[in-house]
């Protein structure tokens, strides 16, 4: 008998500490999800403008960049049948901090396909650019920078890098990314595919058809078949190409 009450007191509060135990797991909070970076990102421009959300913009799938709560998206808006304007976008927690679309505003196809976001105030823009044109456009902002402008020609689709104050969304500078026809100068076309930044350069990976531009903006020698898988290693303010290669050319 006296085994069995000592049983039925041991039971009793083994059964007390499985409650209190359960109790506290329910009542204790879940640890907090780490917080989501995306540095990153290049692809196909999508449009949007300033007054959708960032769960209707989210659901385009255009780039996007992100860190913890914060995220900027990029695209264009398409101002009439035959124009687009690049349009650039910041939300903190989901709400608008800031929306810009007046980088370019001229007849030129203007798109953002492409950003590149440290989490704090390194932060780049890839728009597209098919010529120069009458009014507020890039050019503005490249005054300076290793490629000034689009060039000479029309219609080939280049690229333009800014750099962008991502507490505001001002463009600091901008360069133009270009390729050049060594037979007659025209301009011809680039697409970025990747930016990557080590703290002091911004290497940019692209695809560039006849024919891509040493570090000194001439076009290089090449043999082979364009597109040519091309590097260029920039210095943070634009101004400057630190290196520049390309298989098959030199």
């Amino acid at each position: 008998m006296i085994y069995s009450h000592q049983l039925q007191k041991y039971l009793a509060r083994f059964s007390l500490s499985v409650v209190l135990l359960a109790d506290l797991l329910i009542t204790q909070k879940a640890p907090p999800a780490f917080a989501q970076t995306v540095n990153s990102s290049i692809g196909n421009a999508v449009t949007f403008s300033c007054n959708d959300s960032e769960a209707t913009i989210k659901a385009k799938n255009g780039p996007r960049v992100l860190n913890g709560s914060s995220a900027i998206y990029i695209g264009y808006q398409q101002v009439s049948s035959t124009n687009q304007n690049p349009v650039t976008i910041r939300f903190n927690s989901g709400i608008k901090s800031w929306c810009r679309t007046d980088y370019e505003t001229t007849n030129d196809d203007g798109r953002g396909y492409g950003l590149y976001w440290d989490g704090g105030n390194v932060l780049y823009g890839v728009y597209s650019s098919t010529g120069s044109q009458t009014g507020n456009d890039f050019r503005r902002f490249a005054t300076g920078r290793w490629l000034t402008s689009y060039g000479y020609g029309g219609g080939p689709k280049v690229a333009v890098i800014a750099r962008i104050n991502p507490s505001n969304g001002e463009v600091n500078y901008a360069t133009f990314l270009t390729s050049k026809k060594p037979t007659d100068g025209k301009t011809n076309s680039l697409l970025v595919q990747n930016l990557s930044w080590n703290g002091t350069n911004l290497t940019v990976q692209a695809q560039s058809w006849w024919t891509p531009r040493a570090a000194n903006t001439n076009p290089m020698n090449c043999s082979g078949s364009s597109p040519y898988q091309y590097t260029a290693v920039f210095t943070d303010d634009l101004t400057k190409v630190n290196s520049a290669s390309a298989p098959t050319c030199n």
